[in-house]
C-alpha cells in the first residue's frame, strides 16, 4: 500500500478522477463515469489525507467546478471552460506540499498529464456542448401532413420519398409502389402513411 503514499501516483488518480467527474457532469445518466470518478477520487482522497495537502490547492480544485458548470449551461463560454481547466491543473499539481514554489509532483509527469488532460477535456467538452445546443438538421414534426411517393410496396414495411429524402414507412392498408402517400404520424424514424385520396382516382 506504500504506492498510495506516492504523490505522483496520487496525483494521477486525482486528475483522472476529476476528468471522469467533469465528463459525468456533461453526460450524466450512464452511471459508469460516476462510479469510476467516485472510486478514483476516494482513493486519491485517502492518499491526500495520508500524505498531507495544501488547503488553498484543495479550495482551487473545488472552485474549478463552478466555471465548468457555468460553461456547459450555454454555448460560447470557452473562457469559463478554460478557467476551470486551469484551476483543475493548478490545484492538482500543488495539492501536495512541496519545497517552496516547486510542487511535490514530478514536473515532467505534471506537464504531460496537464497537456493530455487539457487537450482531451477541451475537445470533448466543447464538442459535447455544441452537440447539446445544436439545432436539429430536420424538424421531424413538419413531416406529418406531407405528401410523398411510395418507392416500394408499403404495408408492414416499405419506403417512401418525403421532403426529398427516403424514409422507412408503414401503413395499415397495403399501398402499391408509385402511389402518392400522406404522412399521418411518426413513430421514431418510421413514418406511418396512408394512400393519398388523389392517387386513388
Amino acid at each position: 500500500m506504500d504506492f498510495l503514499l506516492n504523490p505522483n501516483f496520487a496525483y494521477v488518480l486525482l486528475v483522472v478522477g476529476f476528468v471522469l467527474a467533469l465528463l459525468a457532469i456533461v453526460t450524466p445518466g450512464t452511471g459508469m463515469l460516476e462510479v469510476g470518478a467516485f472510486f478514483l477520487l476516494a482513493v486519491a482522497g485517502f492518499s491526500i489525507y495520508r500524505i498531507g495537502f495544501n488547503l488553498w490547492a484543495l479550495v482551487i480544485l473545488v472552485l474549478a467546478l463552478f466555471p465548468f458548470i457555468y460553461a456547459i449551461r450555454k454555448p460560447k463560454r470557452e473562457w469559463a471552460l478554460a478557467l476551470s481547466l486551469a484551476a483543475v491543473i493548478a490545484g492538482s499539481v500543488y495539492i501536495f506540499p512541496g519545497q517552496g514554489l516547486l510542487p511535490a509532483v514530478n514536473p515532467i509527469l505534471s506537464i504531460v498529464t496537464s497537456l493530455l488532460t487539457v487537450g482531451f477535456l477541451w475537445f470533448t467538452v466543447r464538442k459535447t456542448i455544441q452537440a447539446h445546443f445544436a439545432r436539429p438538421l430536420h424538424d421531424l414534426g413538419k413531416l406529418i401532413g406531407q405528401i410523398g411517393e411510395a418507392k416500394t410496396h408499403i404495408h408492414e414495411e416499405g419506403s417512401v420519398q418525403v421532403a426529398g429524402e427516403l424514409w422507412s414507412a408503414r401503413s395499415e392498408k397495403p399501398i402499391p409502389a408509385g402511389s402518392e402517400v400522406h404522412v399521418i404520424r411518426r413513430e421514431g424514424f418510421i413514418l406511418i402513411v396512408e394512400r393519398d385520396d388523389q392517387s386513388k382516382k
